[in-house]
């Protein structure tokens, strides 16, 4: 599978634990994602430069935004109107 899209998918699951407030400790997500830490904190970067306002709360231990944001990635038909739900389903 193509390097970009793995990367993609591993940010959308990460995006999906850290909106549940479940990510555990770094150590924790890392073995859920079946990933090192330095992967993990590199795609945790990679996050950041796309303005996701990532912190760790110590007393939920779990990685959260500090403020509501959305993620989405992937191509829809410009004619239909994006699903509310799943914007790339018209």
């Amino acid at each position: 599978m193509n390097i970009v899209i793995k990367q993609i998918e591993l940010i959308e699951r990460i995006d999906r634990l850290i909106r549940m407030q479940a990510t555990g400790s770094p150590e924790e997500l890392a073995h859920r994602l079946e990933i090192s830490k330095t992967k993990l904190y590199r795609a945790l970067n990679i996050m950041r430069e796309l303005n996701a306002p990532i912190v760790y709360d110590v007393s939920l231990q779990s990685f959260i935004y500090k403020e509501a944001v959305g993620f989405s990635f992937g191509f829809y038909h410009k004619n239909r109107k994006p699903n509310k739900i799943n914007p790339f389903v018209g």
